[in-house]
């Protein structure tokens, strides 16, 4: 795993945390707080995991 900098946790309505955070070449990454090792990143691949968790329910008020 990279060396990430994470913020600290956004919630929103109901149980759904997520955390931004940063690498020491300013990539930026997202993951659901408390699953840090599961992050995603800026790839194709990181925006269809996205949709697919906000389709899931897990992140309903980013919408």
């Amino acid at each position: 795993m990279p060396d990430i900098t994470w913020e600290d946790a956004f919630c929103g309505e109901g149980n759904n945390c997520f955390r931004i955070g940063t690498d020491p070449q300013g990539n930026a990454y997202i993951a659901v707080a408390g699953q840090e090792e599961r992050y995603v990143t800026d790839t194709r691949e990181a925006l269809r995991t996205l949709i697919l968790e906000i389709k899931a329910g897990k992140a309903d008020h980013l919408l």
